[in-house]
């Protein structure tokens, strides 16, 4: 006789209890259906951690940084941005209503720590984590109920959700890749190269010098630069791209023609709002097999430590 495996017996009565739960189905058929692959709601995180920071203002990369109340306002950020963003339909006892269902909305940077309120008893839970050090994010719907919850001694009598029972969520996306917030990942010592400087975009140039073939958000460069006019100095006509040229770095754009550069050269391409750069050479025999795309009539690759800089070939149109 094969050994009882009690969990694996519990997750199965799990499933098969959420897969009763219609209302839980049909919320996360609304969600799936809306951003099947989660990148709609990976940016809005993105763009929340990004927000609680302000970067263009204050400089900051480092969740740590925040004050305590920044960091308590960070789960009304989230579930207005959710809001905004997928349009939700106000609640009339939750936060929202999603496929004609009540949901409250939670979020949480520590994994299982979602602070869950007693008028959300009986009702569905969007619960949301976001861990920029980590560079990961999940989502999913929990129905709240008394004997999942650990009992709280918190002032507001919020109850989080028991580990053993975290079996119970009905993931949307679980452990999925949060955009990466390049200034926090970054190597330190090239960090400290970067904001050694004086302006905006000398920073800027040292960034796209330093941090290669890794994509940059528009985030990241608006607190590099901590100017209102920031996509204007990545540009060329003094911009980045100008100041770069010389060293044979391109700094590829999100348009579709900047894209395929990157995808032929083997370089992860440019999302929305994202760039990439890159020091390129003209193909010669010792890149023989070495990844290539041709620029103003030449064929070029990214150079090799061997390669010296040699000037850097203008970017195709920009179309979308």
């Amino acid at each position: 006789m094969l050994p009882f495996d009690i969990n694996a017996a519990q997750n199965i009565a799990s499933s098969q209890e959420l897969g009763t739960d219609s209302e839980l189905l049909a919320v996360h058929a609304e969600l799936k259906g809306r951003d099947p692959q989660g990148q709609q709601f990976a940016n809005v995180l993105r763009d929340t951690i990004d927000q609680l920071l302000n970067g263009e203002v204050t400089g900051r990369y480092d969740w740590n940084t925040l004050y305590k109340t920044e960091r308590t306002h960070a789960g009304t950020l989230v579930e207005i941005n959710l809001q905004r963003h997928f349009e939700f339909t106000d609640g009339l006892a939750m936060d929202y209503r999603i496929a004609g269902v009540e949901v409250d909305c939670k979020f949480s940077q520590r994994f299982g720590g979602w602070m869950i309120p007693p008028e959300a008893r009986g009702h569905v839970c969007l619960l949301v984590w976001a861990d920029d050090y980590k560079s990961r994010w999940s989502a999913g719907l929990f129905r709240v109920r008394e004997e999942w919850l650990n009992k709280g001694s918190n002032r507001d009598a919020k109850l989080t959700v028991k580990s053993d029972h975290r079996n119970k969520i009905m993931w949307l996306w679980k452990d999925e890749d949060l955009p990466e917030n390049i200034l926090l990942h970054m190597n330190p010592s090239d960090r400290t190269a970067v904001y050694s400087l004086q302006s905006g975009q000398s920073r800027l140039n040292e960034l796209f010098r330093r941090v290669q073939k890794r994509r940059i958000g528009r985030n990241v460069v608006r607190t590099v630069a901590q100017q209102k006019d920031y996509m204007k100095r990545v540009r060329g006509n003094g911009g980045s791209r100008s100041a770069l040229k010389s060293e044979g770095i391109i700094i590829m754009g999100d348009y579709d023609s900047h894209r395929s550069v990157a995808k032929e050269l083997g370089l992860p391409y440019p999302r929305e709002g994202e760039f990439v750069s890159a020091r390129v050479a003209r193909r010669r025999p010792h890149h023989l097999g070495a990844p290539h795309t041709f620029l103003d009539g030449e064929a070029w690759v990214l150079a090799t430590p061997a390669d010296l800089p040699e000037e850097a070939p203008p970017l195709p149109s920009h179309t979308k």
